[in-house]
């Protein structure tokens, strides 16, 4: 929707006032299922970083688009089965409420996704530190 370069999420949020009330709740929605995560600009949108990307999200003129990576249907589908989106998205329209419990869940097993590739590359340079 801009094309302006943002420096933080609340540059980014005061931006857009017209959805800003969607905008901090999907945000309070993230930090309260990954409250270690790191808040930052990344794409010129919202991103969370924990052990790597976690989630972005981002306004645009129809829907606000969630963004967990490829891994976002896996275990979702029916879930997700009545938005719209792409492999790596998801479209929330502004006239519906968000599903925050489905967004927490996401951001959650997007965490334990992360946890989980962090603690294999330890093990792997572990392993080639000692070998």
């Amino acid at each position: 929707m801009q094309s302006r370069k943002f420096q933080t999420v609340d540059e980014y949020i005061s931006s857009f006032p017209e959805v800003r009330e969607k905008l901090e709740e999907i945000r309070a929605i993230i930090k309260e299922a990954a409250p270690k995560a790191e808040e930052l600009i990344s794409y010129n949108m919202p991103g969370y970083k924990l052990n790597g990307m976690l989630v972005f999200f981002a306004a645009n003129k129809a829907h606000l688009g969630f963004y967990p990576g490829t891994s976002k249907v896996e275990g979702f589908e029916k879930e997700l089965a009545k938005y719209n989106g792409t492999k790596a998205s998801i479209h929330f329209p502004y006239d519906e409420p968000l599903p925050a419990k489905l967004i927490g869940r996401i951001v959650k097993h997007r965490v334990k996704e992360n946890d989980a590739l962090a603690k294999i590359k330890g093990e792997k340079k572990k392993a080639k530190a000692s070998g």
